[in-house]
This record gives C-alpha cells, sequence and structure tokens, in this order.
C-alpha cells in the first residue's frame, strides 16, 4: 500500500487510484476502487449512504492509508476540501474572519475569497451563527485560499434548502471555470449533480459503473441501486459544453467523440 507524490506520463491527470481497498476489521469498506482525476474536468461520485465515498475521499486525501492499493498524486497539486461538516464549540466564540486566518490568511485575501463565494457579509459574524448555507460558501472560501488544483467537496449541499442547493451548485460549476480547478463532488443527492458533471463514478463498497452521465443513467448496475425512476428525474441545472465525451467519459475536443 501506498501514497505517494508522484508524476505521471499524462500531465492531465492529477491523482490515480489502483486497487483502493479499505478493511476495517473484518468488514470492506472499499473494494479494488479504481479512479483518475483529470484537470478541469467535474467528477461526481455517487452513491448511497454507507457506500464508502467519505473513506475513498479520506484515502485520496492521505488522511487514512489504504489496506492495499496505491494513491498517486501529481508533483506539487494543491487540494481545497470542503468537508461535510465541521464541529463548533458554542463555548469558543470565533469569527468567520478568525476561522479563515488560521491558516495565515490575511483580511485582504480573505475578503476577497469570501466575495468570489458570496459570503463576504459575515465576515466579522461569529462562526456559531452563520446559516447552513453560510456555512457551506465559508467552508468553500477556505478551501479556495489554498488556490486549488482540485477541490473536494463532500456532501456540499448538507442541510441546505433546495433553492440554496441550486445556487451552491451554480456557484461551485462557476468557480471551476474561473480557477481553472478540476472539482471532485460526492453526493447520494445525485438527482441534482448528475446533468453537470463530465464523469460520474458511481460506488458501493466497489465501483459499480463509471463514465458520462447519460450512459451511467442507463447502466443496469447503477438501475439496481437507485431505482429505474433516478434515472428519469430532471437536474436542477445544467451547463453548456465547450467539449465533447467519449462512451467512456473522457473529456476530447468537440467533433472529435466517437459515434
Amino acid at each position: 500500500m501506498s501514497i505517494n507524490a508522484s508524476p505521471s506520463a499524462d500531465p492531465s491527470i492529477l491523482i490515480e487510484a489502483h486497487g483502493l481497498t479499505k478493511r476495517y476489521g473484518g468488514q470492506i469498506a472499499l473494494d479494488a476502487v479504481e479512479l483518475t482525476l483529470r484537470r478541469g474536468e467535474l467528477t461526481t461520485l455517487i452513491g448511497p449512504n454507507g457506500a464508502g465515498k467519505t473513506t475513498l475521499v479520506r484515502l485520496l486525501l492521505g488522511l487514512e492509508r489504504p489496506s492495499s492499493g496505491t494513491v498517486c498524486v501529481a508533483e506539487g497539486a494543491r487540494i481545497g476540501y470542503v468537508p461535510q461538516r465541521i464541529h463548533v464549540d458554542d463555548a469558543l466564540p470565533i469569527t468567520v474572519e478568525r476561522f479563515l486566518s488560521l491558516g495565515g490568511a490575511k483580511r485582504t485575501t480573505i475578503e476577497t475569497v469570501l466575495a468570489e463565494v458570496g459570503a463576504v457579509r459575515v465576515l466579522n459574524a461569529a462562526l456559531q451563527t452563520v446559516s447552513g448555507g453560510e456555512m457551506r460558501r465559508v467552508l468553500l472560501a477556505r478551501a479556495l485560499l489554498r488556490d486549488p488544483d482540485l477541490l473536494v467537496l463532500d456532501e456540499p449541499t448538507a442541510g441546505v434548502d433546495l433553492n440554496g442547493q441550486a445556487e451552491l451548485y451554480d456557484l461551485i460549476n462557476a468557480v471551476r471555470r474561473q480557477k481553472k480547478c478540476a472539482v471532485l463532488l460526492i453526493s447520494h443527492d445525485l438527482h441534482v449533480v448528475m446533468a453537470a458533471t463530465d464523469h460520474v463514478l458511481c460506488l458501493n463498497h466497489h465501483v459499480c459503473c463509471s463514465g458520462a452521465p447519460d450512459a451511467v443513467s442507463e447502466h443496469p448496475e447503477y438501475l439496481a441501486l437507485f431505482g429505474p425512476k433516478a434515472a428519469q428525474t430532471h437536474a436542477v441545472y445544467t451547463h453548456d459544453h465547450d467539449h465533447a465525451h467519449t462512451v467512456a467519459g473522457d473529456v476530447v475536443p468537440l467533433g472529435s467523440e466517437q459515434p
């Protein structure tokens, strides 16, 4: 087992995972997962609760070690992480500005990233008092302080109402376009995110299926996992492509896709 920084022969690759397996005692959380994350792409990791999505993210980030398999990260790659939740102790009040400055960021930089995510109004607010939607934006701002090549978001709309979810997904897509960073988005709410992604990986302890959204939504294992109604659900928003996809879900210039 290994986690290392390693330049790939393909400069578009940020992270590769091969045969990634994680066991907790006698229980297999992940079984021989293969994953490639490429620069500029939005990859959505979907699966039911308990499928191993957060475990996979922790392995990719080096927060845990795999039982077997390898994770290779492009040399010098910067990763920004937005966790599913954080615990804020009410007995230790802290402002949003102070929270974002813990990594050494200056006020002007903090104001800039908060403006980018539409949350500059909470700069001086106590972190314990911000709403669920505002907290998601603050955590996104914290991740952007790293000027990431890859932005990893674990259930980024948890605790946010439907309108707020649509706004956050639009914001994430806008950030990706502006920063030209890759995004790995983890969610069980695939109805919202499917049409907004370049590549989908469907996980249930192992990779059930992967590829372009349309292909995954029709895959027998996807239908068995989520039911036939899932494939008929319309996403809240879509994005215009300046590229095309192969049947495997890889991004290629317009006009070069295979029939």
